[in-house]
């Protein structure tokens, strides 16, 4: 029986119109002037509302040649996106698994892949998320109406894994749970994750006044974890995390996603092509929040 996931956060987080969805989707794609590269198995990419974070979103998805990863082999292979996305209100030390059989946005609907989920319910090591949970949850969402532009055409089922409060052991576990995938070429990952939200109502106002400006030590900061995820450590992101606490909602996400990347056969290389701020702050009475979209790449 079908089981729907509505696109709850249309018509708030972004338009509900599709004609005008498509519109902006095509214009921030285009406007990032990238080359498709048949060797993108994967993104990191922001979360937030489109007007906040659709355009920097737009330089990781514009990297993705979908015909590399659906037709490597024979026509009729169909890819499976994984989507690792942090719980913003259900808390679970573990990750979850949708009981959702398709994720329905404004243009475009995108089926569940159901042996996958099976199999993965099968390790043990899975929650079963609400479709309530799954409708409230924003993180996975925001990514959807991007993949189905940029697969459009093309086959493909998605399957969604909630990243819970994950300790260090567990992102190692479920990063290992997880490296064989990436080793199937068929499959595509994208990871979703804003960076520093900064100011008295995010609780964090870290500042290295060495840097200027309060804006240019929130990118300081951000820049030096972002340089952390390239190199592909997982340790070391932690460390930098331990350390600076910086207020990186997908950390968990990402650190399962470098766990995969080192447990696989496959050599995966993150590259972060754009960054940006919701606004500059200058003073401790403001806020902002970080986006930062990589795109990572078979390394041959």
């Amino acid at each position: 029986m079908e089981k729907i996931r509505r696109p709850s956060h249309a018509g708030s987080w972004y338009t509900d119109n599709p004609k005008k969805l498509e519109e902006e989707l095509e214009g921030w794609l285009s406007a990032t002037g990238l080359t498709k590269s048949t060797d993108v198995r994967g993104v990191i990419a922001p979360h937030a509302g489109y007007s906040y974070s659709g355009r920097a979103a737009a330089y990781a998805f514009g990297n993705i040649d979908p015909t590399n990863i659906i037709f490597r082999f024979f026509f009729f292979f169909s890819t499976r996106i994984f989507l690792l996305g942090p719980s913003h209100h259900y808390y679970t030390p573990k990750c979850a698994l949708s009981t959702a059989t398709v994720y329905k946005t404004p243009i475009g609907d995108l089926p569940i892949d159901l042996e996958v989920i099976e199999e993965l319910k099968a390790t043990g090591k899975f929650e079963l998320m609400d479709l309530r949970v799954d409708e409230a949850e924003h993180s996975m969402e925001m990514h959807l109406p991007y993949l189905v532009k940029i697969f459009e055409g093309h086959p493909v089922k998605v399957v969604p894994i909630l990243v819970g409060a994950l300790n260090t052991d567990n992102e190692a576990m479920y990063g290992r749970l997880l490296a064989k995938y990436v080793d199937d070429p068929t499959n595509f990952f994208s990871v979703s994750s804003d960076f520093c939200h900064w100011g008295s109502r995010f609780h964090y106002t870290h500042y290295d006044k060495k840097c200027g400006p309060i804006h240019k030590s929130i990118e300081a900061l951000d820049k030096m974890g972002m340089d952390i995820i390239e190199t592909g450590n997982a340790d070391a992101f932690k460390q930098y995390l331990s350390e600076y606490d910086n207020t990186i909602c997908g950390r968990h996400p990402i650190s399962v996603f470098l766990h995969m990347s080192s447990n696989c056969s496959t050599k995966i290389k993150i590259k972060f092509l754009r960054y940006e701020q919701s606004s500059q702050c200058k003073t401790m009475r403001d806020s902002s929040v970080s986006y930062a979209s990589a795109a990572a790449k078979v390394d041959a």
